[in-house]
């Protein structure tokens, strides 16, 4: 039997295997006019290919829960109907695939208004821009806007549309939904000392600072069955303090552990472990699997569930990690984009059973 392709249930979900698709924007998206944000044939096809390839749970992109809170001008959001009905296609094929379809809902903060890739990891053009805020007038980098402060009636306003982008999420046949708390993004922003320099009941201390991301657990939590499970992004360390010349203060592995018990006791039901993002110039020993120990770590002190990210490549680096117990799933990011048949692969080098349609079975 393979570890990797044994089921998992969490609440009453039972996803088919631990093989699963990490949220990656696609930068895709009409920027202006009534389509803005919507899900277009691109989507599609794209979330379409990797369920048909045998993924057993697909985590939609950064889907953001307001225009202001989008990554890039191009991304996908949840903030109208429109966007609602047209994510409906993507969940119905990846349900007739058996493919769980979840999405992660996301405000980028200080970090949005950026440009696509492919052109440029700087701000977005003038004419596709706006104001951006976080919980500090501190920019990302130098090049970046300095971001508005929060006002605590607009920290209660983006609360709400985090709860209003879940309900969509709901609406649109989704089975899991992500809040997107890594990377630097807005969520991060508060946790992390380093962005977060407030001097109100939303920074400065570690209760404080998880205030506002608690209260967007606990508002997605209100309105998301029951029944369905809630996941959690976390950067679990902005790569700052494990470098004795980086002075800068950050957030921390320890932090993570506490927070991860916070989350566990506010109804989450998985921690999706990544890191950084959150500091620019700073030192990442990048290598297979180097996000990993995070993962096992918050598993072993918390007993919340975890995914483990990051260079995650290989079927039977896969497996060990599931075998192990050092992750209750894996999360592949650029391995899928390289190979949307990654799980067929992985079930046949593993000897396990593998999920293929009708149309491509003959070929096999």
């Amino acid at each position: 039997m393979s570890s990797l392709f044994e089921p998992y249930t969490l609440r009453s979900l039972t996803i088919p295997n631990r093989a699963w698709m990490a949220p990656m924007c696609q930068y895709s998206a009409e920027v202006f006019g009534p389509n803005a944000g919507v899900a277009n044939d691109w989507h599609f096809q794209h979330y379409a290919a990797r369920a048909a390839g045998g993924t057993g749970l697909i985590l939609v992109e950064a889907t953001a829960v307001s225009p202001e809170g989008r990554i890039s001008p191009a991304d996908l959001g949840l903030w109208n109907d429109t966007q609602t009905e047209a994510l409906r296609r993507v969940t119905a094929f990846l349900k007739e695939q058996g493919t769980v379809p979840g999405i992660q809902i996301a405000h980028a903060g200080r970090k949005a208004a950026t440009e696509r890739p492919w052109r440029g990891r700087g701000p977005a053009s003038r004419e596709e821009s706006w104001p951006v805020a976080g919980p500090s007038p501190l920019p990302y980098a130098d090049d970046h806007q300095v971001p508005a402060e929060l006002t605590v009636a607009q920290i209660k306003e983006i609360v709400e549309q985090f709860a209003d982008a879940a309900r969509r999420a709901l609406a649109a046949g989704f089975e899991v939904v992500e809040v997107h708390g890594a990377h630097g993004y807005l969520i991060h922003e508060f946790l992390s000392p380093h962005s977060n320099r407030r001097t109100d009941a939303y920074g400065g201390s570690f209760d404080n600072r998880v205030r506002f991301p608690l209260e967007v657990v606990d508002a997605v939590r209100a309105v998301w069955p029951e029944d369905k499970p809630v996941f959690f992004r976390v950067s679990a360390t902005d790569w700052l303090t494990e470098n004795p010349e980086d002075e800068r203060e950050g957030w921390t592995a320890d932090d993570t552990v506490r927070f991860a018990r916070e989350l566990l006791a506010h109804g989450v039901d998985l921690l999706d472990v990544s890191t950084g993002g959150n500091a620019p110039a700073t030192r990442i020993p990048v290598g297979p699997g180097y996000q990993v120990p995070f993962a096992r770590r918050v598993k072993e002190e918390t007993g919340l569930p975890v995914a483990a990210v990051g260079m995650i490549t290989d079927p039977a680096q896969a497996e060990k990690i599931i075998a192990n117990g050092e992750a209750d799933a894996v999360l592949l990011g650029r391995e899928l984009l390289r190979d949307p048949f990654w799980a067929r692969r992985a079930a046949t080098g593993l000897g396990a059973d593998r999920r293929i349609p009708d149309q491509y079975g003959w070929a096999v």
